[in-house]
């Protein structure tokens, strides 16, 4: 990676995002850090150090992530943007609030098709876009709606946007296991392979770097997950059915 490497990482203000950006910074990249808290994005920019500009906006608000490009376009290129905002309510689909459920489709999932819109064009050419769904998006499991299907949608978006983009922009999935955040923090479930945030920006900035499509982490979790994904439904849904007992 380039020592000034400008990167731009939407919903840096806090776990995956916050240990991302240090872990970039400390590499010498250039950061713009976005998420919807102003104050708190200026004082982590200042904690970084000089180099590094809060640009805060709300991916839900095209306007206001429109505004956000425009003024980062304006100080020249990106090379990579990595969008990681998200929110996440557990619970099975009879328990949902239906507000809170349609808003998690906006944010993770709408959210998701507006940076794709958006990153393009603040991006050099050939430049990267990451997209972050999650390993909750391979299969049906208890206890993940809606953000399951959410990531499942991203995941989706993220395949079509590499074939659409080819040439054009590096496109790029991050589907992480559990990671120690305010939103795993909700789950009243044992959360197997657990990593912390540093690991996971490890990871990532690893992957990203490498030539695959899909970073997925930690490996322990997400190959069983692959495997239970790639089974017929008659052998997948026996197995996914006895995590409700």
């Amino acid at each position: 990676m380039s020592d000034r490497e400008t990167v731009w990482i939407i919903g840096a203000s806090d776990g995956i995002g916050a240990a991302l950006a240090r872990a970039w910074a400390a590499k010498g990249a250039r950061l713009i850090l976005s998420a919807r808290s102003e104050d708190k994005l200026a004082s982590f920019a200042a904690e970084l150090g000089p180099d590094h500009v809060a640009q805060p906006l709300d991916v839900s608000d095209r306007d206001s992530l429109d505004r956000a490009a425009q003024a980062i376009a304006a100080r020249g290129p990106v090379d990579r943007v990595v969008h990681l905002a998200a929110i996440y309510d557990p619970g099975k689909v009879a328990d949902l609030d239906p507000k809170k459920a349609e808003q998690i489709v906006t944010v993770n999932l709408a959210g998701t098709f507006h940076v794709a819109q958006v990153a393009p064009k603040v991006l050099r050419a050939g430049g990267q876009m990451a997209l972050c769904g999650s390993v909750a998006g391979y299969i049906g499991l208890p206890q993940g709606q809606i953000y399951s299907a959410t990531k499942a949608g991203v995941i989706n978006l993220a395949e079509t946007l590499r074939a659409e983009l080819s040439g054009k922009v590096d496109v790029r999935l991050i589907n992480p296991g559990f990671v120690e955040t305010r939103l795993t923090a909700q789950n009243d479930f044992d959360m197997p392979a657990m990593v912390t945030p540093e690991r996971a920006a490890e990871e990532i900035i690893k992957g990203l770097l490498g030539r695959s499509f899909e970073v997925h982490f930690p490996r322990r979790l997400t190959w069983p997950l692959k495997w239970l994904s790639a089974l017929p439904y008659w052998a997948a849904l026996p197995l996914t059915g006895r995590l409700t007992r």
